[in-house]
């Protein structure tokens, strides 16, 4: 175990509220921040054997912080929480390390950045992939923009909740990777869709075609996590669709941004708007299955 520090932890949602558990029971004095009280009251009942300070808000929790970490929504909650008149960035001290776990812009990202440095803060874009399973495990990866000296500051702390901690360039680089992520999570999503609506509708047993073709150049995580959830119409695991249009929606800006064309990337997002618009914004990704008709079923 690294040496313990004292770190914050601000966002105690579906993923924040597990690595918050992974830091505390790997020896550091916790700090936690939630906006919704009820949030965090939840997550105190859930680990009543972990020390944790409450703090009342993002300033009081990193006053006096080795480590500040968020992992919140969207662009404006991350402004709000770290650049607001309560802010992390209004009490964070000299030499302190910040860690943004948030699905966010690549400019924003930046724009902490420059703050960071300007305050003599270790800064880094760390979104992350593995899904609420690699959460609850500890076996996240983490991919990281920033100085290479602030990574390593904050590698002691993220090794507590991570499998895979890769530095893929400078601020904004960590959410440019995520952006790339998310379009292959939805590509492959959409078309494992497909594939488990065609063997239904084929009459095919589906354990039997999932054992046929998980082996080869068709395996995917998505295969082997969601194959069986999708054919038996299951969709409360973790990553909802509401959240990966909001993902897709940075890919596209930053392509836009880019004089990129994503056609596969926004047609998915549509797909899944469809299933938003029949109320399904918080069920999983898998869940665009739905708009894919039960044809010819048994």
């Amino acid at each position: 175990m690294s040496e313990p520090r004292k770190v914050s932890f601000l966002g105690l949602g579906v993923m924040g509220g597990e690595i918050a558990r992974h830091i505390a029971r790997a020896g550091h004095e916790l700090t936690i921040y939630n906006r919704t009280p009820q949030r965090r009251d939840k997550w105190l009942q859930a680990n009543p054997d972990l020390k944790a300070r409450v703090a009342t808000n993002p300033a009081e929790a990193a006053e006096g912080a080795d480590v500040v970490i968020t992992c919140v929504g969207n662009d404006d909650d991350l402004a709000d929480v770290v650049l607001g008149p309560n802010g992390v960035f209004r009490s964070i001290r000299r030499g302190a390390t910040f860690i943004d776990h948030t699905t966010v812009s690549a400019r924003i990202a930046r724009q902490i950045s420059v703050e960071a440095r300007d305050l003599q803060v270790h800064c880094v874009d760390a979104p992350m992939t593995g899904s609420q399973i690699g959460a609850q495990r500890g076996t996240l990866t983490v991919m990281c923009g920033g100085r290479k000296d602030a990574i390593e500051a904050a590698r002691p702390v993220m090794e507590a909740y991570s499998a895979r901690i890769v530095h893929v360039g400078k601020a904004g680089s960590g959410q440019i990777t995520k952006m790339a992520c998310q379009i292959c999570i939805a590509g492959n999503v959409a078309a494992l869709a497909e594939a488990v609506r065609f063997a239904q509708a084929s009459h095919l047993d589906m354990d039997k075609v999932y054992e046929a073709i998980s082996g080869g150049a068709a395996q995917s995580w998505q295969m082997d996590n969601r194959w069986k959830s999708m054919d038996e119409d299951e969709f409360d695991f973790g990553f909802a669709i509401d959240w990966m249009r909001k993902d897709l929606g940075l890919s596209l800006d930053e392509g836009r941004g880019l004089g990129l064309s994503l056609p596969v990337a926004a047609l998915i997002d549509q797909f899944f708007a469809e299933i938003q618009a029949i109320g399904g914004g918080r069920l999983d990704t898998s869940a665009i299955i739905r708009r894919l008709p039960r044809r010819g079923l048994r």
